[in-house]
Protein backbone atom coordinates (compact mmCIF):
# COMPACT_ATOMS: atom_id res chain seq x y z
CA UNK A 1 0.00 0.00 0.00
CA UNK A 2 1.72 3.40 -0.87
CA UNK A 3 -0.40 6.66 0.38
CA UNK A 4 0.58 10.26 -1.37
CA UNK A 5 1.15 12.97 1.09
CA UNK A 6 1.33 16.71 0.82
CA UNK A 7 3.61 18.01 3.83
CA UNK A 8 3.40 21.42 4.78
CA UNK A 9 6.72 22.01 2.47
CA UNK A 10 4.83 21.14 -0.60
CA UNK A 11 7.38 18.35 -0.91
CA UNK A 12 5.41 15.34 -2.07
CA UNK A 13 6.38 12.25 -0.11
CA UNK A 14 5.26 8.49 -0.18
CA UNK A 15 4.43 6.23 2.70
CA UNK A 16 4.86 2.64 1.68
CA UNK A 17 3.04 0.12 3.85
CA UNK A 18 4.77 -3.31 3.19
CA UNK A 19 2.86 -6.45 4.92
CA UNK A 20 5.04 -8.53 6.25
CA UNK A 21 3.36 -11.07 8.45
CA UNK A 22 -0.11 -13.04 6.91
CA UNK A 23 -1.98 -11.51 10.84
CA UNK A 24 0.51 -9.08 12.17
CA UNK A 25 3.11 -7.00 11.44
CA UNK A 26 4.33 -4.29 8.27
CA UNK A 27 6.99 -2.06 7.27
CA UNK A 28 6.64 1.64 6.84
CA UNK A 29 8.96 3.23 4.22
CA UNK A 30 8.80 7.38 3.45
CA UNK A 31 8.95 8.08 7.36
CA UNK A 32 11.87 10.11 9.22
CA UNK A 33 10.86 9.53 12.54
CA UNK A 34 10.66 12.20 14.43
CA UNK A 35 8.42 15.45 16.15
CA UNK A 36 8.16 16.60 13.08
CA UNK A 37 6.06 14.62 11.30
CA UNK A 38 2.59 16.32 9.52
CA UNK A 39 -0.81 15.72 10.51
CA UNK A 40 -1.95 13.65 7.50
CA UNK A 41 1.56 11.55 8.01
CA UNK A 42 0.90 10.72 11.78
CA UNK A 43 -2.99 9.53 10.82
CA UNK A 44 -1.70 7.51 8.00
CA UNK A 45 0.94 5.46 10.28
CA UNK A 46 -1.99 5.69 12.90
CA UNK A 47 -3.84 3.96 10.78
CA UNK A 48 -2.13 1.56 9.50
CA UNK A 49 -0.70 0.50 12.90
CA UNK A 50 -4.39 -0.21 14.16
CA UNK A 51 -4.99 -2.88 10.80
CA UNK A 52 -1.25 -4.24 10.79
CA UNK A 53 -0.54 -3.85 15.38
CA UNK A 54 3.23 -3.44 14.86
CA UNK A 55 5.17 -0.99 12.49
CA UNK A 56 8.55 -1.12 11.73
CA UNK A 57 10.83 1.85 10.75
CA UNK A 58 14.51 0.60 8.98
CA UNK A 59 17.52 2.79 9.27
CA UNK A 60 16.26 5.55 11.53
CA UNK A 61 19.71 6.52 12.66
CA UNK A 62 19.24 9.97 13.24
CA UNK A 63 16.88 9.37 16.39
CA UNK A 64 18.11 10.46 19.54
CA UNK A 65 15.93 9.86 22.95
CA UNK A 66 14.13 13.63 22.02
CA UNK A 67 13.65 12.28 18.80
CA UNK A 68 12.02 8.93 20.12
CA UNK A 69 9.97 10.87 22.64
CA UNK A 70 8.73 13.63 20.34
CA UNK A 71 7.96 11.02 17.47
CA UNK A 72 5.76 9.06 20.47
CA UNK A 73 4.24 12.14 21.28
CA UNK A 74 2.57 12.61 18.18
CA UNK A 75 -0.05 9.46 18.89
CA UNK A 76 -0.71 10.62 22.51
CA UNK A 77 0.85 11.84 26.00
CA UNK A 78 3.81 9.70 26.95
CA UNK A 79 4.01 7.64 30.33
CA UNK A 80 7.20 8.20 33.18
CA UNK A 81 9.62 5.38 31.51
CA UNK A 82 8.49 2.77 34.05
CA UNK A 83 6.31 2.38 37.16
CA UNK A 84 9.63 1.46 39.09
CA UNK A 85 12.83 0.71 36.64
CA UNK A 86 15.02 4.20 36.57
CA UNK A 87 17.33 3.65 33.45
CA UNK A 88 18.28 7.20 33.85
CA UNK A 89 15.52 8.97 32.26
CA UNK A 90 12.37 10.01 33.11
CA UNK A 91 10.93 8.92 29.69
CA UNK A 92 12.89 6.43 27.83
CA UNK A 93 13.53 3.57 29.38
CA UNK A 94 17.11 1.32 28.77
CA UNK A 95 16.35 -2.30 28.51
CA UNK A 96 20.04 -4.26 28.58
CA UNK A 97 19.49 -7.71 29.05
CA UNK A 98 22.81 -7.92 30.42
CA UNK A 99 21.72 -5.84 33.39
CA UNK A 100 19.42 -8.10 34.60
CA UNK A 101 16.71 -7.08 32.13
CA UNK A 102 15.94 -9.45 29.93
CA UNK A 103 12.02 -9.59 28.50
CA UNK A 104 12.43 -13.45 27.30
CA UNK A 105 8.70 -13.96 28.11
CA UNK A 106 5.57 -13.19 26.71
CA UNK A 107 4.11 -10.14 27.99
CA UNK A 108 2.10 -6.74 27.15
CA UNK A 109 3.64 -4.02 28.79
CA UNK A 110 3.12 -2.85 32.20
CA UNK A 111 -0.88 -4.85 32.53
CA UNK A 112 0.21 -5.01 36.34
CA UNK A 113 -1.71 -1.26 36.83
CA UNK A 114 -4.64 0.00 35.60
CA UNK A 115 -3.85 2.13 32.90
CA UNK A 116 -2.35 0.37 30.58
CA UNK A 117 -0.19 1.71 28.00
CA UNK A 118 -1.79 2.24 24.71
CA UNK A 119 1.59 2.35 22.69
CA UNK A 120 5.02 1.04 22.96
CA UNK A 121 7.78 2.45 20.36
CA UNK A 122 11.33 0.55 21.20
CA UNK A 123 14.50 1.66 19.10
CA UNK A 124 17.48 -0.49 18.53
CA UNK A 125 20.94 1.02 19.91
CA UNK A 126 22.81 -1.47 20.15
CA UNK A 127 22.36 -5.12 18.42
CA UNK A 128 24.44 -8.28 18.44
CA UNK A 129 26.00 -10.18 15.53
CA UNK A 130 23.35 -12.59 16.06
CA UNK A 131 20.02 -13.64 17.81
CA UNK A 132 18.28 -11.04 20.20
CA UNK A 133 15.29 -10.91 17.87
CA UNK A 134 11.61 -10.06 18.92
CA UNK A 135 8.74 -11.54 18.36
CA UNK A 136 4.81 -10.15 18.65
CA UNK A 137 1.77 -11.83 18.56
CA UNK A 138 -1.72 -10.62 17.52
CA UNK A 139 -4.20 -11.04 19.93
CA UNK A 140 -7.40 -9.97 18.93
CA UNK A 141 -7.07 -12.55 16.13
CA UNK A 142 -6.59 -14.94 18.76
CA UNK A 143 -9.54 -14.04 20.49
CA UNK A 144 -11.62 -13.86 16.90
CA UNK A 145 -10.54 -17.29 16.19
CA UNK A 146 -11.32 -19.14 19.51
CA UNK A 147 -13.89 -21.46 19.09
CA UNK A 148 -17.37 -20.51 21.33
CA UNK A 149 -17.04 -22.79 23.68
CA UNK A 150 -13.86 -21.22 25.00
CA UNK A 151 -14.92 -17.15 24.09
CA UNK A 152 -18.43 -18.53 26.40
CA UNK A 153 -15.26 -19.10 29.17
CA UNK A 154 -13.10 -16.14 28.84
CA UNK A 155 -15.64 -13.52 27.46
CA UNK A 156 -16.56 -12.77 32.01
CA UNK A 157 -13.34 -14.39 32.91
CA UNK A 158 -10.85 -11.74 34.96
CA UNK A 159 -7.27 -11.76 36.36
CA UNK A 160 -5.54 -10.46 38.43
CA UNK A 161 -2.10 -8.59 36.71
CA UNK A 162 1.28 -8.22 39.36
CA UNK A 163 5.00 -7.29 38.79
CA UNK A 164 5.53 -9.51 41.82
CA UNK A 165 7.28 -12.42 40.35
CA UNK A 166 7.32 -14.74 42.90
CA UNK A 167 4.41 -17.17 41.59
CA UNK A 168 3.88 -20.11 39.05
CA UNK A 169 3.68 -18.55 35.96
CA UNK A 170 6.66 -16.70 35.88
CA UNK A 171 8.68 -20.58 35.21
CA UNK A 172 7.61 -20.04 31.79
CA UNK A 173 11.05 -19.43 30.89
CA UNK A 174 14.07 -21.37 32.36
CA UNK A 175 15.69 -17.94 32.00
CA UNK A 176 13.59 -16.84 34.65
CA UNK A 177 15.62 -18.74 37.37
CA UNK A 178 18.69 -16.52 36.51
CA UNK A 179 20.48 -14.87 38.99
CA UNK A 180 20.73 -11.53 37.90
CA UNK A 181 17.12 -11.44 36.50
CA UNK A 182 16.02 -12.99 40.10
CA UNK A 183 18.07 -10.38 41.52
CA UNK A 184 16.50 -7.23 39.65
CA UNK A 185 13.35 -8.53 39.78
CA UNK A 186 13.38 -8.49 43.64
CA UNK A 187 15.37 -5.43 44.49
CA UNK A 188 14.15 -3.04 41.31
CA UNK A 189 11.37 -4.30 39.24
CA UNK A 190 8.92 -5.36 41.95
CA UNK A 191 10.37 -2.69 44.88
CA UNK A 192 6.44 -1.29 44.53
CA UNK A 193 4.49 -3.80 44.23
CA UNK A 194 1.25 -3.52 41.66
CA UNK A 195 -2.05 -5.77 41.32
CA UNK A 196 -4.89 -5.06 39.08
CA UNK A 197 -7.73 -6.97 38.22
CA UNK A 198 -8.61 -6.84 34.35
CA UNK A 199 -11.06 -8.33 32.08
CA UNK A 200 -9.66 -11.52 30.09
CA UNK A 201 -11.13 -9.80 26.78
CA UNK A 202 -11.10 -6.07 26.71
CA UNK A 203 -13.18 -4.16 24.21
CA UNK A 204 -10.43 -1.92 21.74
CA UNK A 205 -10.96 2.10 22.59
CA UNK A 206 -10.50 3.04 19.01
CA UNK A 207 -11.25 -0.35 16.69
CA UNK A 208 -13.74 -2.17 18.90
CA UNK A 209 -12.16 -5.54 18.48
CA UNK A 210 -11.95 -8.16 21.74
CA UNK A 211 -8.80 -8.91 22.14
CA UNK A 212 -7.35 -10.90 25.15
CA UNK A 213 -5.57 -9.21 27.57
CA UNK A 214 -2.81 -12.13 29.57
CA UNK A 215 0.66 -12.48 29.47
CA UNK A 216 3.29 -13.50 32.27
CA UNK A 217 1.85 -10.61 34.44
CA UNK A 218 -1.14 -12.72 35.14
CA UNK A 219 -0.77 -14.51 39.00
CA UNK A 220 -4.34 -15.74 38.95
CA UNK A 221 -7.72 -16.12 37.65
CA UNK A 222 -10.50 -14.76 39.72
CA UNK A 223 -12.47 -17.51 41.19
CA UNK A 224 -10.14 -20.20 40.39
CA UNK A 225 -7.32 -21.87 42.01
CA UNK A 226 -3.53 -21.91 41.14
CA UNK A 227 -3.34 -25.32 39.52
CA UNK A 228 -6.97 -24.24 37.29
CA UNK A 229 -5.84 -20.88 36.85
CA UNK A 230 -2.14 -21.96 35.23
CA UNK A 231 -4.12 -24.91 33.31
CA UNK A 232 -5.80 -22.10 31.61
CA UNK A 233 -3.69 -19.52 30.97
CA UNK A 234 -1.53 -21.83 29.29
CA UNK A 235 -4.38 -22.98 27.26
CA UNK A 236 -5.07 -19.15 26.42
CA UNK A 237 -1.18 -18.21 25.66
CA UNK A 238 -1.19 -21.31 23.08
CA UNK A 239 -3.93 -19.67 21.05
CA UNK A 240 -2.31 -16.51 21.22
CA UNK A 241 1.48 -17.10 20.81
CA UNK A 242 0.47 -19.90 17.46
CA UNK A 243 3.34 -19.34 15.11
CA UNK A 244 1.06 -17.96 12.38
CA UNK A 245 -0.48 -15.60 14.89
CA UNK A 246 3.05 -13.36 15.13
CA UNK A 247 5.62 -11.53 13.23
CA UNK A 248 9.25 -11.99 14.07
CA UNK A 249 11.90 -9.32 13.48
CA UNK A 250 15.59 -8.66 13.17
CA UNK A 251 16.71 -5.71 14.59
CA UNK A 252 19.23 -3.70 12.68
CA UNK A 253 20.87 -0.91 15.11
CA UNK A 254 18.63 2.41 14.05
CA UNK A 255 15.63 0.34 13.57
CA UNK A 256 12.25 1.30 15.43
CA UNK A 257 9.30 -0.23 16.24
CA UNK A 258 5.71 1.19 17.45
CA UNK A 259 3.14 -1.55 18.30
CA UNK A 260 -0.48 -1.35 19.57
CA UNK A 261 0.25 -2.73 23.19
CA UNK A 262 -3.46 -3.00 23.45
CA UNK A 263 -3.62 -5.75 20.97
CA UNK A 264 -0.46 -7.26 20.76
CA UNK A 265 2.04 -9.25 23.43
CA UNK A 266 5.50 -9.42 22.65
CA UNK A 267 8.79 -11.61 23.38
CA UNK A 268 12.04 -10.82 23.14
CA UNK A 269 14.52 -14.14 22.44
CA UNK A 270 17.30 -14.33 24.43
CA UNK A 271 20.12 -16.05 22.24
CA UNK A 272 22.46 -14.11 21.90
CA UNK A 273 25.06 -15.31 24.53
CA UNK A 274 26.74 -12.58 26.52
CA UNK A 275 27.10 -10.03 23.57
CA UNK A 276 25.48 -6.50 24.69
CA UNK A 277 22.03 -5.19 23.33
CA UNK A 278 20.24 -2.67 24.45
CA UNK A 279 16.92 -1.16 23.09
CA UNK A 280 15.41 1.89 24.58
CA UNK A 281 11.39 2.12 24.85
CA UNK A 282 8.99 4.94 24.80
CA UNK A 283 5.56 4.45 25.92
CA UNK A 284 2.07 6.22 24.94
CA UNK A 285 -0.61 6.59 27.82
CA UNK A 286 -3.57 4.51 26.95
CA UNK A 287 -7.01 4.27 28.84
CA UNK A 288 -8.59 1.98 31.70
CA UNK A 289 -9.34 -1.32 29.67
CA UNK A 290 -13.05 -2.48 30.00
CA UNK A 291 -15.01 -5.22 29.46
CA UNK A 292 -17.66 -6.84 27.18
CA UNK A 293 -19.77 -5.34 29.57
CA UNK A 294 -18.57 -2.35 29.76
CA UNK A 295 -16.79 -2.87 33.59
CA UNK A 296 -13.51 -1.00 34.37
CA UNK A 297 -10.39 -2.90 35.58
CA UNK A 298 -9.57 -2.42 38.86
CA UNK A 299 -6.87 -1.39 41.33
CA UNK A 300 -6.38 -4.33 44.02
CA UNK A 301 -2.86 -2.69 45.24
CA UNK A 302 -0.16 0.36 44.31
CA UNK A 303 -0.84 3.55 42.66
CA UNK A 304 -0.10 4.02 38.91
CA UNK A 305 -0.82 7.91 38.92
CA UNK A 306 2.56 9.25 38.65
CA UNK A 307 3.24 6.56 35.75
CA UNK A 308 0.70 7.68 33.66
CA UNK A 309 -2.36 10.01 33.34
CA UNK A 310 -5.42 8.14 31.79
CA UNK A 311 -5.61 8.99 28.10
CA UNK A 312 -8.27 10.38 26.07
CA UNK A 313 -8.02 8.94 22.61
CA UNK A 314 -6.09 11.13 19.71
CA UNK A 315 -7.98 11.93 16.90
Amino acid sequence: MTIHLERPTHQRAELAVTRIGGRIGAVVEGVRVGGDLAPETVAAVRAALLEHKVLFFRDQHHVTDDDHIDFADLFGETTKAHPTVNTGSAKVLSVAANRGMAANSWHTDVTFVDRVPAMSTLRAVTIPAYGGNTVWANTAVAYEQLPPSLKALVDDLWAVHSNDYDYAMATENDAEKDDDNLQFKRDEFASTVYETQHPVVRVHPETGERTLLLGHFVKKFVGLNSSESTAIYQLLQNRVTKLENTVRWQWREGDVALWDNRATQHYAVADFGTQPREVRRVTVAGDVPRSIGGRSSVVLQGDATEFSTVASLVS
